[in-house]
């Protein structure tokens, strides 16, 4: 942590940035909440962001040391195993709400970060009290976001590199490897080029917009007032899916072959009787009624 307060003075001296952001996967240690202090008394005029914790109690804390805006999120991101490997973290929505309520009690701010996959999300999110939302997955793979464009030969499409801080790839890149005492808490992805980031803007905004009408929210600032959450189980209509295949036409029957149509013909002709025995077994023959009209009872 000390070197990284002398990189940012070195960094202060030479650049006119108005934000500090101090960023760390722990906002509970004490060095990290020394380091908020040290902020404020070096720099009184600048706004700091610290983070990132996911309680009340913490969040009061940092506000109180000196920071500004603080980090929402333990283990929510697109890219982050954190849950995973450690068994730490906890519900986004849950966070927000609960680091919301005690930072504005206290005239402090919150930012959002992680955990959300669509506009729908950025919403609940401000709904929650979030002042800010903070988004990675969401505006990874376009034009502008970072990461190197590479082409798949087998699939013949393009892809963006996409990888948590806390990642393999990106220890490797910024601090020379992953240390013996630490294990990765993040993942590297490659998602599908998307282009211009403009379209993913618009959808966010369009959502903000329709969901601030939807709960009678005048001002960005008012949709935590006019929101009321409810716990579901599912949140949209399956019903395509995992849609059933369109049925198929019938098969047409299968034409016998030569062979087996004479073989059905043999078959029923053995079954049948044959004409000459039906017409010598039958009452109306010729034969039976000579018999009867020579009969010496018929004759008297």
């Amino acid at each position: 942590m000390k070197d990284d307060l002398i990189k940012l003075k070195s960094v202060m001296e030479i650049s006119k940035a108005n934000f500090i952001c101090l960023d760390v996967a722990n906002g509970y240690a004490e060095a990290f909440v020394e380091a908020v202090r040290t902020l404020r008394k070096d720099y009184p005029d600048k706004v700091i962001m610290a983070g990132n914790v996911v309680t009340g109690e913490m969040c009061e804390e940092l506000l109180l040391s000196g920071a500004d805006i603080v980090k929402v999120g333990i283990g929510p991101g697109s890219v982050c195993t954190t849950r995973k490997m450690t068994g730490v973290g906890y519900p986004q929505l849950s966070a927000v709400i609960e680091c919301a309520d005690a930072a504005h009690g206290i005239g402090g701010m919150i930012i959002s970060d992680g955990g959300c996959t669509c506009s729908g999300d950025v919403c609940k999110a401000f709904g929650g009290g979030a002042d800010f939302v903070m988004l990675g997955g969401m505006l990874a793979g376009h034009d502008e976001s970072g990461g190197q464009l590479v082409h798949d030969v087998r699939s013949e499409k393009w892809y963006k590199e996409f990888y948590g801080m806390s990642s393999d790839t990106a220890m490797n890149k910024y601090a020379g490897g992953v240390a013996n005492y630490r294990a990765s808490e993040g993942k590297s992805v490659k998602v599908p080029y998307r282009g211009p980031v403009s379209h993913t803007i618009q959808d966010v905004l369009g959502g903000l917009r329709s969901c601030c009408t939807y709960v009678g929210a005048r001002a960005l600032k008012e949709l935590s007032k006019r929101t009321t959450f409810v716990r579901v189980t599912q949140q949209l209509n399956p019903v395509f899916d995992h849609a059933p295949a369109a049925p198929q036409p019938p098969k047409a029957p299968p034409q016998p072959t030569v062979a087996a149509a004479k073989e059905a013909h043999e078959t029923e002709s053995e079954g049948a009787p044959s004409p000459k025995r039906a017409r010598s077994g039958s009452l109306g023959s010729p034969r039976h009624h000579r018999h009867e009209s020579n009969s010496p009872r018929h004759r008297h």
